[in-house]
């Protein structure tokens, strides 16, 4: 195999992958492809919950005809036994001439060892291939073994002039019809869509996956200091059939916190600094709870606290072609910066028309 052939089948592996993304947590969302003489005998990517791995289903598919074939496997196969054997035991088993990862597994119980066993196992391992690429498709679970958080993708739908809402209040809809379609998708590859109390009270939100087929729904997390929320929107009458999670501090009401146990939601308490939950204590209790990948959908001062702290890993704005003015409602809180400086600066990745919207999206500098 040529360079060129390991990045060609590497894409393939990696486009597999992303099958996985917002359903595999707390396992990475991995893929792998088996090719035998210029085809392929095999594919699979992580399932549903994290298991079986990407390596073990193509291994299946591919039966007998993986011996002798190159693995293409997205991420540092791993090298411990939990709840399934290591998928490096089954690809040396399965008599694989080759193996090609792109990085190693930051998690400690595989990080090098699962590259070390095939070597032993007399499996030749090539890595590098189109890394850049994979640290990006893993950077959720990178984050949450590093650090103990997920990544955090802030979606903001804003007028010209940055507004979420006029001044009533009216906020349905600034963006169009394919606009809102990509925000379902963009639910979609991430573990859990969240938003503060304002904006679970104000707009009633279902946030689900809806008009696209949906046979997964991510975890819905509401952040509300005092668990103020009411126990009759949607949210709580449907938490027993889509997960809801509430974020909420130590002064919640004894009586708040018994209803939404009841209604079948998960609480997470969460440490208060100058009178607002803090924004890093609230995600390191969705990375512990296992989240890899999180996606914030306002409001505003939800969406300021968590860029102040600096824990907005990506921006993805979705303008629309009208203007509010100044009395409209800011699509983020204060954040009070008097110096440019001081400001969060992000670097853009894409520009592209999305109906008769524009979507940019901008990562962290």
């Amino acid at each position: 195999m040529t360079q060129d052939d390991d990045a060609r089948w590497m894409r393939v592996a990696l486009t597999l992958g992303r099958r996985g993304q917002g359903r595999v947590w707390p396992n990475p969302a991995v893929g792998c492809v088996l090719v035998k003489e210029g085809r392929v005998v095999g594919r699979g990517w992580t399932q549903p919950g994290g298991r079986p791995h990407a390596e073990t289903e193509a291994l299946a598919q591919a039966g007998p005809a993986a011996r002798g074939a190159t693995a293409y496997v997205t991420l540092e196969p791993c090298a411990h036994h939990g709840v399934t054997p290591p998928c490096t035991e089954a690809l040396i088993g399965a008599g694989v001439r080759r193996v090609v990862a792109p990085l190693a597994d930051s998690d400690p119980r595989v990080s090098g060892q699962g590259f070390d066993r095939l070597k032993r196992g007399g499996v030749p391992v090539t890595t590098g291939v189109l890394a850049h690429e994979a640290a990006e498709d893993h950077a959720g679970f990178f984050l949450k073994v590093e650090q103990g958080r997920p990544w955090l993708t802030l979606k903001l739908a804003v007028s010209l002039d940055g507004r979420i809402a006029t001044a009533s209040g009216e906020s349905r809809w600034i963006t169009g019809t394919e606009a809102r379609r990509s925000v379902h998708a963009l639910r979609g590859r991430h573990d859990a869509v969240m938003v503060g109390a304002g904006t679970a009270r104000a707009d009633d939100p279902d946030l689900t996956v809806r008009d696209m087929g949906a046979d997964h729904q991510p975890v819905r997390v509401v952040v509300s200091r005092r668990l103020d929320l009411p126990l009759m929107g949607r949210l709580a009458q449907s938490a027993r059939a889509v997960p809801v999670w509430v974020c909420h501090g130590p002064e919640a009401d004894a009586p708040a916190v018994e209803a939404w146990t009841g209604l079948g939601a998960r609480l997470l308490a969460c440490p208060v600094i100058g009178g607002q939950l803090d924004p890093g204590g609230i995600l390191q209790a969705l990375g512990t709870a296992g989240l890899t990948r999180v996606l914030c959908e306002g409001g505003g001062t939800l969406a300021a606290a968590l860029l102040a702290a600096d824990l907005v890993d990506e921006l993805v704005v979705m303008s629309a072609g009208l203007a509010l003015g100044a009395e409209g409602r800011p699509s983020l809180g204060a954040l009070g910066i008097e110096r440019l400086a001081a400001a969060p600066r992000y670097r853009l990745i894409e520009a592209r028309p999305l109906g008769g919207d524009v979507l940019h999206r901008w990562r962290r500098t």
